[in-house]
Parts: C-alpha cells; structure tokens; sequence
C-alpha cells in the first residue's frame, strides 16, 4: 500500500463531519512538523483550523483545503461503512476520500518527498487547514485569512485540493469561481378571504410580474472566462394552509451566480429597481458568500498545467464552472489561486470513492508542482 493510500485510509477513518475534525488535522500536524514545518493551530469558535509553514523567504506556495466532510447519509444504502475506508474493484470508499481528504493526504506526502530530496529548496510551503467548508465557512478560512493578513503574512500561489476533475484525473483545473450573492425577499399583502379579494392584498399575485421579469432578465453575457450570469429561485413560502386565505405575505429565496461581469452593489441596485418599479412593499435582506475571482496566466497556471501534463499526458482544462470554495477568502488577497484534485463524479453521494491508481498520480502531481516553482 502507497503512504498516500495509508494516510488517506486513516483520515477517512474520521468521522469528521462538519465542523469536527476527528484528529484529521492532528495526523496531518505531526507529519508536517517531522519535516520541518512550524504548526500554528487557529481555533476559532468550535471550528478546528490550522496554519504550517516551512520557511520564511517568499515567494509562498501554499497548500489550502479542509478537513470536514458531509454527513454521509442512510448507512444502508452504502457498499460499506462511509468511515470504514474500504477497496472495491480499484477504488477506495469512503466520505471524503474526493472531497477533500484524498487531495490532503496527497498534498502532505508530496511536501514529504519533496522536502526529503530537496530540504534546501528556494522560497516558503504553508498549509491551510479547516474543518469548516462544508458548513456555514465562517470560523474557517476567511478567519485564518484574516490573522495572516493583519501581521503581513502574503501568500503569492495557492492550490486548494477540491474534486476539479471530471472524467479523468487532472482534466479540468479550476482558475477561477463565480460570486454568490444570496437574497430573502418578503413581500407583504393583506390576508382576506379568498371569496372577496377586493378586501385583500395577495402578495403572490402582486409579487408574480416581478418575478417573471427577474427571471427572464439577461444579467449579461459571460466573458472568455466565465458563463452568463444566473438568477435563481429556490424557495417559495406563502398561504396560511387553507385553500380559502389570501395570505398576507410571500418569501422568496434566490440566487445569484454571477461573472466578473457583475458586482454585488450592481445586482442588489437592478433588483431593487424592479422591485420598486413593480409598486411592491417588501423587505429585502442579502447574503454574499463570495465575489468572482480569476486567476489568469502566469506562474502558478503555467505551471500546473505542465505539471498535470508530464505526469498524466493530459493538458487540462482551465475552468471556472461549480459552486464555490475557499479559494474565494484567499484569493481577494492578491495570491494566485487555482483548484486541482480528485474526480467529482461522487462527491457528497451516497459511496463517494476515487480510483487507488489516482490516489498516486495526483500526489506525483503535487510533488512536480513543488519542484516547478521552488526549485531554483
């Protein structure tokens, strides 16, 4: 068995659901400091995060991902326990073992190999570490970010180790994320009887033009490197129960994901517009969970991209598509940010796995990585 493989067994092996971490990042401490680096653990609230260096000279690579996972769900219907790491036909089962502890487990074995052939390499190594990404991310990485930021601690390239790849490992790297601008709007009526709705208000009917209009609104048309944005509803609450009540109010939650097309005061100042337009008494409270960002050409890309390419043959895609990551606390700092790890075919499904033979590749991965940017 692979020391990947191994290390990866035994961080699937913790049940850390968010936001415990289950000694996943003890484990991964005690490795880091065998080969030199400084620990600084960073609890905040009940969330587990830590910081590692090795080195104090720029520029700093830094390694970024969590330790938190998803509950796994009905354990009946998994082809063996979610936290009993367990090979089938080639590939490993188990919560987490894409999202993301197998690209933790491959990023500490790296930095192994790597420090071993070469302790006296050019520049500096982090980890940052949390056990809040699946949760609410607000005691994770923004707050660690922040502690780093208020002592002028910069990062210049970081890799988060999400799932990016799509049919075979290494295809798609993500450069990049779209914002994600969340809002609750509640629109108020009068409640009636629904035999006589000149003595009503109804919100629903009030509120439905307007919403058609959001819907159907081109936000814009992307760019090279991003989609169109969208507007989404996810959430409709209205009516008392009875069939027979206008109800006084209506609340919609939607979504935004937007391009670098977009800012958030330009999207909450166009959907107030058509608020206000459409005569409508509501409230309206927003949520951003994060701006777009890109990361274009340049050393950091420049070098996965070959570093995918001479370990797998593959040149890999250069994507922004998903959701969002903690890429999005760090990359506001100036750092070069991108995303490389496992298949995401599985992830927060029921027998999430990854193939063993990937287990390897995407730590040969990281390790040609290290030697393409720290080595002189």
């Amino acid at each position: 068995m692979s020391e990947t493989l191994e290390l990866l067994r035994d961080l699937v092996a913790r049940p850390s659901v968010t936001p415990e971490d289950a000694g996943c990042q003890g484990a991964m401490i005690r490795r880091l400091e065998a080969i030199g680096f400084h620990i600084e653990p960073l609890p905040f609230g009940e969330v587990s995060n830590f910081w590692a260096r090795r080195g104090d000279d720029a520029p700093l690579l830094v390694f970024a991902g969590h330790t938190d996972v998803v509950p796994p769900g009905p354990l009946e219907k998994w082809h063996s326990h979610p936290f009993t790491p367990t090979i089938h036909e080639g590939e490993l089962y188990g919560r987490g073992t894409a999202d993301m502890k197998g690209g933790l487990a491959s990023m500490v074995v790296a930095c192994e190999r790597f420090v071993a052939a070469h302790p006296d390499h050019h520049g500096s190594i982090g980890f940052l570490v949390t056990s809040d990404e699946e949760g609410p991310a607000v005691n994770g990485t923004v707050k660690v970010v922040e502690h780093l930021e208020r002592r002028g601690e910069k990062i210049d390239w970081c890799v988060v180790g999400e799932p990016s790849s799509v049919e075979r490992l290494g295809d798609t790297v993500k450069v990049g994320r779209r914002g994600s601008l969340s809002g609750r709007l509640t629109v108020q009526g009068r409640q009636g009887h629904v035999a006589y709705p000149h003595l009503a208000d109804n919100p629903i009917h009030r509120l439905a033009p307007a919403l058609q209009e959001l819907c159907a609104r081109q936000w814009d048309r992307g760019n090279d490197y991003f989609p169109p944005t969208t507007f989404q509803v996810s959430n409709i609450h209205g009516g008392t129960g009875a069939e027979n009540v206008i109800p006084a109010e209506v609340v919609v939650d939607f979504n935004f994901r937007f391009s670098t097309e977009q800012t958030e005061e330009g999207l909450r100042r166009a959907t107030e517009e058509i608020l206000q337009r459409h005569g409508l008494c509501y409230r309206l409270a927003w949520r951003l969970s994060g701006n777009p960002f890109l990361t274009g050409q340049g050393a950091l890309t420049e070098a996965v991209v070959e570093a995918v390419r001479q370990v797998t043959g593959l040149t890999p895609e250069l994507s922004t598509s998903g959701g969002t990551s903690d890429g999005r606390f760090i990359a506001p700092t100036g750092a070069q940010v991108i995303e490389l790890g496992h298949l995401n075919r599985t992830i927060h499904q029921i027998d999430e796995r990854v193939a063993v033979e990937d287990v390897e590749t995407l730590t040969r991965i990281y390790q040609r990585l290290l030697e393409s940017l720290l080595l002189p």
